[in-house]
């Protein structure tokens, strides 16, 4: 059985890295096609030295996050490879591309179900778009498994968890073991706060990012704020004065923010990881699709309000017991045992 996975950013990276590994264990061949949709080289060539992974068969260097520059270079890949599936990821321009450029050959969507309810954000859009277009949907959960079963999808639903949270439990022990990164930066554990800012929304609304950029000054002790090109970039382009860094690599970023006493952050996937590291997350968004983070007491929606941002900041605690979210750490396995199940 052969693959195509579809790649383009950050959160897209550290999925694949321990599903890479699942299929090579279980005999299925993978290519990869990297969109280029993230193209500096701390969001994007890194992973693929400190994870492991594979160099991509296909590199389309599109520098951009247009789906419609994407979707030839995939389909020639298709056309190249013949995959039994073309595999895509979360819920970004490159998941979209995927799915749409697959053509004949079945779409396998990884993250299948989530909705945050808010169709204002481009994400939610390509969720429902893909999700449509699936013949297999890899869900996280129950929950998202009920909502594709609510919005009468016509591909197969399988609950398998979530493959990030196979990245924190391998990575994270070995990101803190081997990154120096607070003494770099003159940090104590659970003396700072991390903070990302990246998704449309917020960087390209000049009054939202300042607003945004105004709580995270009223944020108290050092905000550590690893900027997202396209956030130095809208940063710039406003005047907006506030201290940042590099984007960092996963590895250094993962000891960072599983140390810190808070993280603030727009990034649906760094909620979850805040989540299995136990630290309190402030989200600066008005919703989101990890509802359950929010039900238990470790998330909190201040959207762009700087009151609510420095006030959630200030309270932020974990709850003594929190369940287990979104599976046990083995979703790979499970991802390739329905690749096998389902092909055609």
């Amino acid at each position: 059985m052969r693959v195509l996975s579809v790649v383009g950013n950050r959160p897209q990276f550290v999925k694949s890295a321990p599903l890479s590994a699942a299929l090579r264990e279980a005999g299925i061949e993978e290519v990869v096609l990297h969109t280029g949709q993230h193209y500096d080289p701390e969001l994007s060539e890194v992973f693929f030295r400190e994870l492991g992974l594979g160099e991509p068969r296909y590199l389309l260097d599109t520098r951009d996050s247009d789906s419609g520059r994407m979707k030839p270079g995939i389909r020639e890949a298709v056309a190249e490879e013949r995959p039994d599936w073309v595999l895509v990821y979360g819920d970004t321009n490159s998941t979209y591309a995927g799915a749409e450029a697959a053509g004949e050959t079945p779409v396998a969507h990884v993250e299948a179900g989530l909705r945050s309810f808010d169709q204002t954000m481009p994400e939610e859009r390509n969720r429902i778009a893909v999700d449509g277009i699936a013949a297999l949907l890899l869900c996280p959960d129950e929950r998202s498994a009920r909502q594709l079963e609510n919005e009468g999808v016509g591909g197969r639903i399988e609950v398998v968890g979530d493959v990030m949270a196979d990245a924190s439990r391998i990575f994270g022990p070995l990101a803190r073991a081997q990154s120096d990164v607070l003494a770099r930066l003159g940090l104590e554990p659970r003396g700072y706060a991390v903070a990302t800012v990246h998704r449309q929304a917020n960087v390209t609304i000049e009054r939202r990012l300042r607003r945004i950029v105004e709580g995270l000054g009223r944020v108290e002790g050092p905000v550590v704020f690893p900027a997202h090109p396209r956030t130095r970039d809208a940063l710039a382009r406003f005047r907006i004065d506030v201290p940042t860094i590099a984007p960092l690599g996963y590895l250094d970023f993962a000891a960072l923010a599983s140390q810190a006493r808070v993280i603030l952050t727009d990034s649906g996937g760094l909620q979850k990881e805040a989540y299995w590291y136990g630290v309190p997350c402030v989200t600066l968004r008005p919703s989101t699709e990890w509802v359950d983070t929010v039900s238990e007491g470790a998330n909190v929606l201040a959207d762009d309000d700087p009151d609510a941002i420095a006030a959630a900041a200030a309270a932020a605690r974990m709850p003594d017991d929190r369940p287990a979210l979104y599976g046990d750490g083995h979703a790979s396995e499970r991802v390739a045992a329905a690749l096998y199940a389902s092909r055609p």
